[in-house]
């Protein structure tokens, strides 16, 4: 597809980000209706932007980056750990055929939901729950994405992705963090590289850090 001014205005093509797919999605998916009323004007900015419960939503070039890591093709079962209020969930179903979203705090996951409905984005289901944990009613997944920072992968999550399976995660004590890319290789978690460096809020779970209130 061609790619519009409103694309280039959230997507850093600096990072290479030109998977076809990912472009229409971010077209189409409008970040301003995942965003909080009064930040709506600054949708289109490159930047985090505030949530409640101190959280703050992943700029655009960062989300567009971790996305196309994944090279999702349409076909894969997938698991978001930080639904936020759902703007990536919501390009994870355009992209993938299944997406299971675990958030920890009500408030985000029912207004993320409505936003997917209203979108009437097909195969996305938002669980309130500890991340850290995953899923494993669910599980095997084909790729997981884990939008909060930890200094390793937590074993739930690793045992939950699929042989071959991609995992895309914020490596770090939260503030400044390496987003690497891994995929499973028999028993084994193998780092494929560094996909950006990054500011991050701390994962938080019975296999995270401990919930500070």
């Amino acid at each position: 597809m061609a790619v519009t001014e409103d694309v280039r205005a959230v997507v850093d093509l600096d990072l290479g980000v030109s998977d076809p797919r990912l472009l229409d999605a971010i077209a189409t998916v409008r970040r301003a209706d995942f965003v909080a009323p009064e930040y709506r004007e600054r949708a289109n900015e490159d930047v985090p932007l505030p949530l409640p419960h101190g959280q703050v939503t992943t700029q655009p070039s960062l989300v567009a980056a971790v996305l196309e890591a994944l090279e999702l093709t349409g076909e894969e079962n997938v698991l978001e750990v930080g639904t936020g209020y759902g703007w990536q969930t919501a390009l994870l179903g355009k992209l993938a055929r299944c997406v299971w979203s675990v958030e920890r705090h009500h408030d985000l996951a029912e207004f993320a939901a409505a936003a997917v409905v209203r979108h009437e984005i097909g195969g996305v289901r938002i669980v309130v729950g500890d991340g850290s944990r995953g899923l494993p009613a669910r599980a095997p997944y084909d790729a997981i994405v884990v939008s909060a920072a930890y200094p390793r992968v937590p074993n739930p999550l690793f045992r939950q992705l699929a042989p071959g399976g991609r995992l895309i995660k914020p490596i770090g004590e939260g503030g400044d963090e390496d987003v690497t890319l891994f995929r499973r290789d028999g028993r084994d978690l193998v780092a494929q590289r560094s996909v950006a460096s990054a500011h991050f809020v701390r994962l938080t779970g019975r296999h995270g850090f401990a919930d500070d209130g």
